[in-house]
């Protein structure tokens, strides 16, 4: 009986093991995949079912917030955040070599194919190896941004392993979807110029664009999230290198028709990178899926939108995962 009750309290998540469990204060530990040394974080539970969290365009996994990654894992899943190829502690055994941004980026304002060191089927791969290293068959996938684009490849690769598919801030990359503003694009584009101070405020610089204006920042915090960010794995060029493999992306509409995952798109309706009509136009290309739209939301998480956007995502993520779809029957 003594054992029952463990596994109960267990199972629900008493408030005190809970807290211990979701921790996400752990070690950063390495997957050694082929070329590339993996630094990924796991958070609860070994036998909860995993949701691996996909990072954006430069970002690390320290970007995902520590209490949204806790507040996940209280749902009963054990959350793996790691960073990309390019970013924080991930490491290559030789860096590919890179083509001039400047130059690519003109290629693709003509509309000529985009020479890429690597594309993102190839980081759809890093995901997948690192799940097959952790020896972890079934998961749920959730992608911000350019990670939520990685994580459509992944879900596509292999959908017979990928439990549900929460797509956050992302698009379809479908031709004649709104664009972000030349600005917003220059600023992603300069990243990492100049002394570290100089980079520093050129981080603050683009992620007070990608907030909602109407939402006062505190310069202070964006200044310390930056400096913590540049002092753990600053990698300018490795930015650059993430910013070609988008570029060199075609549609991936055809793609997404073929989709049979469950599927959650959010997006809000502020965000300045990718528009609300790219979520719109995501959800209405993934078969059986559901939108869920953030009002002030833009491409950053911001305080005020915090408990809104867990408020859609939790919900989804916890009925997935008590009740989880047949693929074959969406």
């Amino acid at each position: 009986m003594r054992a029952l009750l463990v596994w109960v309290m267990l199972w629900v998540g008493v408030p005190g093991i809970a807290a211990a469990r979701c921790d996400a204060q752990v070690p950063v530990q390495q997957a050694e995949l082929g070329q590339l040394s993996l630094a990924y974080q796991s958070v609860g539970a070994a036998n909860d079912p995993a949701l691996l969290l996909v990072m954006g365009l430069g970002g690390q996994l320290i970007d995902w917030p520590d209490d949204v990654v806790e507040a996940l894992c209280r749902q009963g899943f054990r959350v793996i955040r790691y960073d990309n190829r390019d970013a924080g502690l991930t490491r290559w055994t030789q860096p590919p070599a890179s083509a001039s941004l400047t130059l690519e980026l003109l290629r693709y304002k003509l509309g000529l194919p985009v020479a890429a060191p690597y594309g993102l089927t190839d980081m759809a791969d890093d995901g997948l190896q690192l799940m097959d290293q952790l020896g972890i068959e079934h998961f749920h996938v959730l992608g911000v941004s350019m990670g939520g684009m990685i994580a459509q490849h992944l879900a596509a690769k292999a959908p017979e392993r990928v439990s549900s598919l929460t797509l956050l801030m992302s698009s379809s990359g479908a031709v004649g979807l709104p664009a972000p503003s030349a600005a917003l694009v220059q600023l992603f584009a300069r990243r990492g110029a100049g002394d570290r101070d100089t980079a520093l405020q050129q981080q603050v610089e683009l992620l007070s664009a990608l907030g909602n204006p109407r939402v006062a920042d505190d310069r202070t915090q964006l200044l310390q999230q930056a400096a913590r960010a540049y002092d753990r794995g600053f990698n300018p060029e490795g930015g650059r290198r993430q910013i070609m493999a988008i570029l060199a992306e075609p549609s991936r509409v055809a793609l997404l028709n073929q989709l049979r995952v469950p599927t959650l798109v959010v997006h809000g309706t502020a965000d300045p990178l990718l528009p609300v009509m790219h979520g719109v136009h995501l959800a209405a290309h993934i078969r059986g899926s559901q939108l869920r739209l953030i009002p002030g939301l833009a491409h950053r998480l911001q305080e005020p939108f915090k408990a809104p956007l867990l408020g859609a995502i939790l919900p989804y993520l916890r009925a997935q995962r008590l009740e989880p779809a047949h693929i074959a029957g969406l």
